[in-house]
């Protein structure tokens, strides 16, 4: 009997609603040009989870390394008490404790029973808020146009004053607004108590300028996370930020396994309501179906591990590999990995480019040498 293939996934994303309760400006999912969530199941249902399930348990039986999975949409909360706590309930029931299973809310749904029902299940919850209320009801707007920080930060107090705070509060993601005032928002995100904060660029490539950013060489993001960086170093017990500190981790020698940093091989499933294999789904805002394989393939129907040994998932994962002459012959390559994968694509060339944020973060690495330099690390 042959030999089950290797396969080596760090995250399995779950869409398990595809409509969202507020409709943010920036959303690569509905407002980047991709409609695939029109077609889509509003919600996973019983059988798609049994299906992932059961793929699931083969995966965690085959692959040395515990992977994590993420609970996304839309989203997710709209499942609503029930559905939630039957998909927690069977994917702990295949998945002990080892395995990180997480869920990115926009925070506005939280209550006390789903919160009851994800620290039941060990399910940590991360929550998106941009900053105070002038930055974050800038872009993330209820469906009337409405700002949406009051709701969200009740949410994030629901959370905090649950019993099981300790683990439930994954921390926040802010996507990063070049126009506000990086002290301002640091600050804020101490006096609201969170744990860690993942800042994101704005999604955009080089056909299509992130917004905030005038042009392919400007510093506007580079410059917004240098002053950041000033900030964190100055604060006798800064904030967690992800970006940040991994970054120094890579500059003092040490190594990451994360999307769009460092010389990296992550490897990242999407499975959307409908059971349907995708690739990363952030790749929606470089064209419409760029997150879609060749040949459409549903975990309902098929093998997993076969799956993820096929020739068009190795492809896929060799993608996020930089392969611009630029990127292969720089000094920094070991630092930014060459950038998220949708922020190199060109409508000309596909993603065989540096990253639109190429100037920024040689701008920010350069910012944290001399630093590193100051404290005298290097």
């Amino acid at each position: 009997m042959a030999a089950s293939p290797v396969v080596s996934l760090d995250t399995v994303l779950i869409k398990v609603a595809s409509r969202c309760n507020i409709n943010c400006s920036y959303c690569y999912v509905y407002n980047m040009g991709d409609d695939n969530w029109a077609r889509q199941s509003k919600f996973i249902s019983t059988e798609t989870i049994a299906a992932v399930c059961t793929a699931l348990a083969t995966l965690a039986a085959h692959q040395p390394m515990p992977f994590s999975v993420v609970l996304h949409g839309g989203e997710p909360l709209l499942l609503g008490p029930r559905r939630l706590a039957e998909l927690l309930g069977q994917l702990r029931t295949v998945l002990p404790e080892e395995y990180p299973i997480s869920l990115q809310s926009n925070g506005i749904l939280l209550s006390e029973q789903l919160l009851d029902c994800c620290a039941t299940h060990r399910v940590s919850v991360a929550v998106s808020l941009d900053g105070p209320a002038e930055v974050h009801d800038r872009f993330r707007l209820t469906h009337a146009g409405g700002g949406t920080f009051a709701q969200v930060m009740a949410g994030i107090t629901q959370l905090q004053a649950h019993p099981a705070a300790s683990f439930l509060n994954a921390g926040l993601l802010a996507v990063i607004d070049p126009t506000s005032d990086p002290a301002e928002v640091y600050h804020f995100f101490k006096t609201v108590g969170a744990p860690s904060v993942d800042f994101l660029y704005r999604d955009g490539n080089h056909s299509k300028l992130p917004e905030g950013k005038a042009t392919f060489n400007s510093l506007e993001y580079g410059q917004w996370m240098a002053e950041l960086l000033a900030v964190y170093a100055a604060d006798p017990a800064p904030l967690p930020i992800r970006v940040i500190d991994d970054m120094l981790k890579v500059l003092l020698g040490g190594s990451v396994s994360k999307e769009g940093l460092g010389v990296t091989d992550f490897g990242i499933l999407i499975i959307d309501t409908d059971g349907t294999l995708m690739k990363n789904d952030t790749l929606k805002s470089t064209y419409n179906g760029a997150d879609q394989f060749t040949r459409p393939v549903n975990i309902r129907e098929t093998d997993l591990l076969t799956f993820l040994a096929s020739a068009e998932f190795a492809s896929y994962r060799a993608m996020q590999q930089p392969t611009s002459a630029k990127c292969l012959a720089c000094p920094q390559l070991h630092v930014c990995g060459g950038g998220m994968l949708l922020h190199r694509w060109h409508d000309a060339n596909g993603f065989d480019n540096e990253s639109i944020y190429c100037a920024d973060q040689l701008h920010l690495i350069g910012a944290m040498r001399q630093l590193l330099y100051t404290y005298q690390l290097v």
